[in-house]
């Protein structure tokens, strides 16, 4: 366009009345091409055969090493007519300067989705700043360590008449919008019980925050990781296998750009891979999911919930729902049209070059959610799905990561597959922290709207038109969330 729009400017500069016979220079070729191109038909049509015969010419040619390129087309316009180019040195140059600019593009996008990765990986200075004075409160106020639940209502955590959600995460306001949501957005608030599982180190300022800000009608139960008996080392030594494998901890807390061949690499799988690399992926709290039933001894039913989720509707429903004597009901991710997170299938998460892989599982087979899930754990318990979990795990870590990239989903499609009911899509809706285009009339119609992806709604790369979803279950009145200036920009 930029050749084109240069030869017409060209034909009105300087006109000459004959000029069937110029050709060498970019004036005489704009006199020759413009008048073709405003209307004015060259017989001959020699023109453009030719301009296209130099522009041939020119794409197969080597650009030289040293060629001085310009460092904008105005001033490559004021170099031609400076120094005389004819139209073959004016398209070499073009060509080099479009090169050029399309290699600093596809670098500066490669270093936009480096500098995504590591903000997505990162804590926010508010949400630690959170973390410590609420763990600080807990030490010094005794109001901070109270019993949760209290001891009258203990024995609600077991019984099966309430609606038990599960929620394992070491993000407290997170786990604040999850259970706020969650309240407001319920016709019987006083039958839902929360039990949240956080990390050695995040328990204090979890039971903090919690023990402070009571969500009355509703229960809420914070146990730490450590508090489990059952959860030791000895009984899920394949975690402890994954946290501790040679390469593992390079390969999600190193340098993602080196050894990786970024000119035969598309941006958008490279942000792929990265997603894929996401530290969580090797933490005890994002793989408790696979030992519900163990961990919950005397539940029936449970809905497992992300921390990147928003609840818009009241869930009881969820509970009648029939699984037809199947584990896991959950939102099946193959029939959208959006590439990123309803359309995957099997082949998206699997290395199917895997003799392993390629035996024992379909390419074509439909995917499903993860982050809000109606376990049955009466049925799960007659099952092998742990063990099926484990194995999966440590054949994939023999294969020293070549069967998938880790993460929680791979495992577990392998795991429950078989025990899968799927359900009514409007129940959980994916992607918000994926797609700046995504649908705000349908997050407005979700039961559940999941930020999955990088772009969390706490942070500063979340997209600004699905925040409010979330921040208006923040209370920004609390003194510890002002205090650290949550979401300040």
């Amino acid at each position: 366009i930029a050749i084109f729009t240069l030869l017409c400017l060209l034909s009105f500069h300087n006109p000459v009345n004959d000029f069937s016979s110029c050709f060498s220079t970019p004036d005489c070729l704009g006199r020759r091409l413009g008048p073709r191109l405003l209307g004015r038909v060259d017989d001959s049509g020699r023109l453009v055969r030719d301009f296209y015969k130099i522009l041939n010419q020119v794409n197969t040619e080597e650009i030289p090493d040293d060629l001085k390129l310009p460092d904008s087309f105005n001033q490559l316009v004021s170099e031609m007519k400076n120094n005389q180019y004819d139209a073959k040195t004016f398209a070499l140059m073009l060509r080099a300067m479009m090169e050029k600019f399309e290699r600093e593009i596809r670098e500066s996008k490669f270093a936009e989705l480096m500098n995504k990765h590591f903000a997505a990986s990162s804590i926010p200075k508010g949400i630690h700043c959170l973390s410590l004075r609420l763990t600080d409160e807990y030490s010094s106020n005794a109001h901070a360590r109270r019993q949760l639940p209290s001891p009258e209502l203990l024995p609600v955590l077991s019984n099966n008449s309430y609606h038990h959600f599960v929620l394992a995460t070491d993000n407290i306001l997170a786990a604040s919008v999850v259970v706020n949501s969650a309240v407001q957005s319920s016709l019987e608030p006083e039958k839902i019980v929360f039990h949240i599982i956080t990390d050695k180190k995040t328990y204090a300022g979890m039971h903090s925050w919690f023990a402070l800000n009571p969500v009355y009608p509703a229960i809420v139960e914070v146990k730490g990781v450590h508090q489990f008996d059952w959860l030791t080392r000895e009984n899920v030594p394949v975690l402890e296998a994954v946290e501790n494998h040679n390469g593992i901890r390079n390969y999600y807390h190193g340098n993602h750009v080196a050894g990786a061949n970024l000119s035969d690499t598309t941006p958008r799988t490279f942000a792929s891979k990265l997603q894929a690399r996401s530290p969580k992926y090797i933490s005890l709290l994002n793989h408790l999911r696979i030992y519900l039933p163990e961990l919950f001894p005397n539940l029936d039913k449970v809905v497992f919930l992300d921390d990147d989720i928003v609840i818009q509707r009241d869930l009881s429903p969820l509970w009648e729902i029939d699984l037809y004597g199947k584990v896991n009901g959950a939102v099946e991710t193959c029939k959208g049209e959006d590439e990123w997170v309803m359309s995957k299938r099997f082949r998206n998460y699997f290395n199917f070059s895997h003799p392993l892989i390629a035996k024992h599982l379909d390419p074509d087979e439909c995917a499903w959610a993860y982050g809000m899930n109606i376990f049955d754990l009466r049925a799960w318990r007659k099952t092998d799905i742990r063990e099926t979990y484990h194995s999966w795990l440590k054949e994939n870590l023999k294969s020293n990561l070549t069967m998938w990239k880790l993460g929680t989903l791979p495992p577990a499609l392998i795991a429950f597959k078989g025990h899968v009911r799927p359900i009514d899509p409007s129940w959980h809706m994916l992607g918000l922290g994926y797609q700046i285009k995504t649908d705000v009339e349908k997050v407005k119609r979700a039961a559940v709207i999941h930020y999955n992806g990088q772009s969390k709604p706490w942070l500063q790369i979340g997209f600004e038109h699905l925040r409010p979803f979330w921040t208006k279950y923040v209370n920004y009145s609390n003194d510890f969330v002002r205090n650290c200036h949550i979401l300040d920009s």
